[in-house]
């Protein structure tokens, strides 16, 4: 539990990727000569149809997988803002495979490994998303693990997902820090059972869920701190 701005007896970091880890709005600024001023617009779209659709194939049965989900939120997008240019979709989810990460990113992983911490990503993400973002971003050699929801077949916040970090890494819940940006994502994984701190990147109001994140952050190099390391 946190004690005076600290959580206590963490042995694993578990990171949430899009919007975490990686900046997911680098992915439309990356075809802002095609797109101009419109990229924001599509950025912004598309990420909100990515998860509402991760959220309604759960609640219907439907799952498919988060490369899918991701060209249709695309799909849609485009056609809603009247987007048409031959080859942009394609640029665009290519360049969501090479999709950056924070400035703080390597920083604070390097920082955490050399405390004796394990590391590892629980994102979404299929596996060959999650391969091509984190070694494009040079993250392989900091992480111990990148979990994938695809080992359970349905999106996050199902519990299952969550309960994926545990049994990979074999302790306690209680003894995994989880941070993600996304604050449904933080506080899901707060009421699951992890020790959770919420990476508000861009100062949202809390939300009116059940179990409250264990803090806040801006950026993930204050984790450390956290962790008295």
């Amino acid at each position: 539990m946190a004690e005076g701005g600290r959580l206590q007896g963490i042995e694993v970091c578990v990171f949430d990727a899009y919007g975490t880890l990686f900046d997911v709005s680098s992915v439309a600024r990356g075809a802002q000569a095609e797109l101009g001023e419109r990229w924001a617009a599509l950025s912004e779209l598309w990420r909100s149809k990515q998860l509402q659709y991760t959220w309604l194939r759960g609640l219907a049965g439907h799952h498919a997988d988060f490369w899918q989900v991701t060209g249709d939120a695309l799909d849609v997008s485009l056609a809603t803002l009247g987007i048409e240019q031959p080859g942009l979709r394609d640029r665009l989810m290519a360049l969501y495979l090479r999709i950056a990460a924070y400035a703080e990113v390597v920083p604070t992983l390097r920082a955490l490994r050399a405390a004796g911490l394990k590391t590892a990503i629980l994102s979404n993400g299929s596996p060959a998303m999650l391969e091509a973002a984190v070694n494009n971003a040079g993250l392989a050699p900091l992480l111990d693990a990148v979990l994938s929801v695809e080992a359970v077949g349905v999106f996050k916040p199902h519990p299952k997902v969550y309960g994926l970090a545990g049994m990979h890494f074999g302790v306690p819940v209680e003894r995994i820090c989880f941070l993600s940006s996304n604050s449904w994502d933080a506080y899901s994984a707060k009421a699951f059972g992890f020790q959770v701190l919420w990476c508000n990147r861009f100062g949202q109001a809390a939300e009116r869920l059940p179990a409250t994140p264990d803090g806040q952050i801006r950026q993930l190099d204050e984790l450390p701190r956290w962790l008295g390391v």
